[in-house]
């Protein structure tokens, strides 16, 4: 039995007995008289070429792109052996879909729905399967309209995954452009001092009253949050008093001190955070947030091989619009630590993703530079660095100047607020006593 949210579907499958084949050829041409069939074959393909992701990968040479293509020969596979699993294609502002084509791999799905979605959050069901046998399905008659479309695998027909060698969703387009999904984020690293609010001149606990003031949809972190060591003791005494009021807001990075706790390296960072910090199971990690994807890394372990090919593979399913990506160590700095080249490789491979933004700490000072390459030429395609390392921790003063460095503040305690929509970014940096120090431009998207 198939369930359907709207009229139903018809599904054609290319494993018909040669008989009824046959027999379809003999009246095809009576077929193309009928109203509905007519409309069919008017379809248009508009999902060839579109930004995909999916739910897993079985590498990177499989990635979900693959089967939007237009290549026959080319295919998705997810991670074997694991269910569910999907596949999803942005289809623009908004699609009104009647047909989607969905051509197997040996590694089929046995039961499945396909689905569409105006926000990518919430789905409406256009067709389910419950007893798939691979090779082609062609399910036609279909009524939906929205921005993403998504096949939905909940039971293998094998033992491996889910492959799809191409998707094909037609339809029709709509030329009205998406929401702007304009949002706000507070940014700070190099934060909670071993002080609390009865010292006057503790400066963690005024950050955090102007996070809070500030009131954006989350938080995010770049490092270095407990000093000196990051114990969990320290977080629990400080870190906790101040920026933990939105801890459950808050999506963080470690620094250097994380790995300084003598009960092991993060081992305080991972007790005081858990699954906040850790939601994939690693000290990185990436989210959506509107038409953002945000990188979350762990520049102590960039020479982790592991921790590269996640990047890599996580960039290759990103279908949002906008790039930003923070970790602590900030590959230019006209602060005391300066440059810092163990960071070089993966800014290559951010600028290689068309990354826009990259938010660093470690220096306790404010610093914006020009968009620039991972050599520090000046490029119009180039990637936008803040430093922003006044959460709390003593400030650092400027000592060398940086090429394309466009503004340094020393010595004043704040926050990043970051301002971003559907196509562009600028921020405020906002000192402790709510007035606004320096603003950024206003950039577009790549």
């Amino acid at each position: 039995m198939r369930l359907f949210a709207s009229a139903p579907p018809r599904r054609t499958t290319d494993r018909l007995p040669l008989v009824l084949a046959a027999v379809l050829l003999l009246v095809g041409g009576l077929l193309l008289a009928l109203p509905d069939r007519a409309g069919a074959a008017a379809d248009t393909l508009i999902s060839q070429g579109r930004p995909a992701a999916s739910s897993s990968v079985e590498d990177g040479t499989f990635g979900p792109e693959k089967a939007f293509d237009g290549d026959s020969t080319t295919r998705w596979a997810s991670a074997e052996g694991v269910d569910p699993q999907w596949i999803k294609v942005d289809l623009g502002p908004s699609a009104t879909v009647s047909r989607v084509k969905l051509v197997w791999e040996a590694a089929y799905a046995k039961a499945y729905r396909v689905e569409i979605s105006a926000d990518g959050t919430t789905w409406t069901r256009l067709a389910t399967e419950t007893a798939g046998n691979g090779a082609t399905d062609d399910w036609t008659g279909l009524t939906g309209t929205g921005r993403y479309l998504r096949v939905y695998g909940t039971a293998r027909g094998t033992s491996y995954g889910y492959s799809l060698w191409t998707v094909e969703v037609y339809g029709t387009t709509s030329t009205t452009p998406p929401p702007t999904g304009a949002f706000t984020v507070v940014a700070a690293g190099d934060i909670a001092a071993r002080c609390t609010a009865s010292s006057s001149s503790c400066a963690h606990p005024k950050t955090a009253a102007l996070a809070q003031r500030i009131a954006p949809s989350f938080y995010l972190t770049m490092g270095d949050n407990q000093y000196d060591d990051a114990r969990l003791s320290d977080f629990r005494n400080y870190y906790d008093k101040t920026w933990g009021a939105f801890k459950t807001k808050t999506r963080p990075v470690p620094g250097n001190h994380e790995s300084y706790d003598p009960a092991g390296a993060f081992s305080g960072y991972k007790s005081y955070f858990g699954a906040i910090a850790y939601p994939q199971g690693k000290p990185y990690y990436s989210y959506d947030q509107g038409n953002w994807h945000f990188v979350a890394l762990d520049s102590n372990t960039f020479d982790d091989a592991a921790q590269i090919q996640w990047l890599k593979d996580d960039l290759a399913r990103n279908t949002k619009g906008c790039l930003a990506a923070y970790f602590h160590h900030p590959l230019y700095s006209s602060g005391g630590h300066g440059n810092d080249p163990v960071s070089k490789p993966v800014w290559q491979i951010l600028y290689a993703a068309g990354a826009d933004l990259v938010l660093n700490g470690h220096d306790h000072h404010y610093e914006r530079f020009a968009p620039q390459d991972p050599n520090g030429r000046a490029t119009a395609d180039g990637i936008v660095e803040i430093v922003g390392g006044m959460g709390g921790a003593e400030p650092y003063p400027i000592e060398t100047v940086q090429p394309n460095s466009q503004k340094r503040i020393s010595g004043t305690y704040g926050v990043l607020k970051l301002d971003l929509t559907d196509t562009t970014y600028t921020w405020q940096y906002v000192g402790t006593d709510d007035q606004v120090k320096d603003s950024g431009p206003t950039y577009t998207c790549h």
